[in-house]
Order: structure tokens, then C-alpha cells, then sequence
């Protein structure tokens, strides 16, 4: 990745530029003075170093790291939606974890991004910017460098990056549209699942009715938190659990696993500053449920 700025009057130094023009945490700008990434007008220069109006600042983030033991696994497709020199977008199916464990040591898109991070020889961290449940289909951002994970994580921070998902409910809702306001916190004994807890983080999902289809109901739902199970646990919280989904709801003979598909994100580019939106169709087992 490089990075250019002409320098103005009122610049005071590098670390200032870094810091107020790309804003960059302090963490990413000790890597790139560690790791000689600073240039003024194409030569290396120490971060202290004196500039002048019109100079030429450059930032070429270029080192090289290891993937935290993330194996490589070329055996795992990934269906790209998108893909440039910062970003690899990814339309995940269900069944997949995103990152590693005990249980998915070498079968989880990680690995698969390792794999394909190896073949097109770029040696960086794999840095999921959004996280799903194994069998929560729909996209997943991976950046290519650090500073496009910050930039994109703070775009959530201040709801400028947008999410939005399908989940097919039980039961019929009454009012086409409302917000989930409810704070989510880790169950009492269980590792894994989440429960509405006063004590917990405040959590935020909006939904909108899609349609009614006898005993069930498609919403879209836009996240403006984002806690881990979320959308699983307001679902069942308002009486409405996701069909299919055995730990917060009931296990359903028409669906193997939670009806749950994120299918847009929107958000700015964080190097061309254009808007992206991207999309992820429904997949089979959604479709066949409504049909």
C-alpha cells in the first residue's frame, strides 16, 4: 500500500499529518517508523524529520508479516464479490467458521484467505473487518493491511459502515417496522450463547417487514450495534426466533440452520473515498424456505 500527501503551510510535522490526515492510530504509526515506511519526496526519512510546503509525503506500508499460525487450506473456495489492492470481499455459505479454532483449526475462511494471500504473494496478517456465526451465510470483509482494518472499524464506530441482513422469523410481526433496543451480555455458565441482560452492551437492530408468508415472517434487519449473536437474540427477545435456530429458538425440518443471511454492506472506500456498496444474493436453503 502506498499513501501520498503534499505537504501544506500549516503541517507541522510527519506525525501530525499521519495522525489528523489518515488518522492513524498511534500503534500503526510506531509499525511504520519501525519499519521504514516513511518517505519524503522518495527518500526514507526518520518520523522526526523536518518538512517543508509542497513536499511529497509518502507511506509505503509494505513489510512483511506472519498470520498469528493461521494454516494455509487451498481446498476451501472462496466466492469473491470483490477484490483490490485493500480489500477481498467475500460471499460466505453457511457451515463455515470465520476464523480458526479448536474445532475448524484448518477449515475456516482464514484459512482459505491464507491460501489465497500465498498464491497472489501478499505475506499479511488475515484481518476479518466483520465477523458471522458458522452458519450465518452472506459477506465478509477481509482487509489487506492494518490501516484499511482501522479505517473501516472506526467507519463502524461513527455508523458510517452499514449492514444489513435477511432472517426469516417465526411467527407473524404485527408492525411493518420497529427497532430492538435491548443490551446483550454473555449467559451466565455458557461460553457460547448471549442473553438480554440490563448489565449488558447496549445493542441496537432495526427491522423492516419484507413480507408475511403464513407462519413466518422475512424481515431485513440493519444493524447499528453489532454483538456477538445479535440479531439471534432480539429475534427471539420480541417472540420471533430465527427459524432454525437450535440455541436461541427451534430446530426446523425445513432448514438445516438459522435463517440468517447478510446480504449488503455499504461503506467509503477508505484510500478512493468512493461509496461502495456491496451485495450477496440469498442462498438456496433461504429461497427454498420461502418458496
Amino acid at each position: 500500500m502506498e499513501l501520498n500527501y503534499i505537504v501544506k503551510k500549516s503541517d507541522t510535522s510527519i506525525k501530525q499529518i499521519l495522525k489528523n490526515e489518515f488518522n492513524m492510530s498511534e500503534r500503526f504509526v510506531l509499525k511504520l517508523k519501525t519499519n521504514k515506511c516513511i518517505y519524503i519526496n522518495n527518500v526514507c526519512m526518520p518520523i522526526h524529520s523536518s518538512i517543508n510546503e509542497g513536499d511529497t509525503l509518502s507511506i509505503k506500508e509494505n513489510f512483511i508479516e506472519d498470520s498469528d499460525g493461521i494454516v494455509s487450506n487451498d481446498n476451501i473456495t472462496l466466492n469473491i464479490l470483490f477484490e483490490d489492492d485493500y480489500l477481498l470481499i467475500l460471499d460466505k455459505p453457511a457451515g463455515i467458521a470465520v476464523h480458526p479454532s479448536i474445532l475448524h483449526y484448518d477449515n475456516s475462511l482464514s484459512n482459505g484467505v491464507k491460501s489465497y494471500f500465498e498464491k497472489i504473494g501478499l505475506r499479511k496478517k488475515i484481518r476479518p473487518v466483520n465477523r458471522l456465526d458458522k452458519d450465518t451465510s452472506g459477506i465478509v470483509i477481509f482487509s489487506k493491511n492494518e490501516y484499511i482494518q482501522e479505517c473501516l472499524v472506526r467507519q463502524m464506530s461513527n455508523n458510517i459502515f452499514k449492514k444489513k441482513y435477511i432472517a426469516i422469523l417465526e411467527g407473524l410481526l404485527e408492525k411493518v417496522s420497529g427497532t430492538i433496543n435491548a443490551p446483550i451480555a454473555r449467559k451466565k455458565d455458557s461460553i457460547i450463547e448471549r442473553c438480554i441482560d440490563e448489565s449488558g452492551d447496549i445493542a441496537i437492530s432495526h427491522y423492516k417487514v419484507l413480507q408475511r408468508l403464513g407462519t413466518m415472517t422475512e424481515v431485513e434487519y440493519t444493524l447499528e450495534t453489532g454483538r456477538t449473536h445479535q440479531l439471534r437474540v432480539h429475534s427471539a427477545f420480541i417472540g420471533h426466533p430465527i427459524i432454525g435456530d437450535s440455541l436461541y429458538g427451534n430446530e426446523s425440518s425445513l432448514i438445516s440452520r438459522q435463517a440468517l443471511h447478510s446480504y449488503y454492506v455499504e461503506f467509503i472506500h477508505p484510500i478512493t473515498k468512493k461509496e461502495m456498496v456491496i451485495r450477496s444474493e440469498l442462498p438456496s436453503d433461504i429461497c427454498r424456505l420461502l418458496q
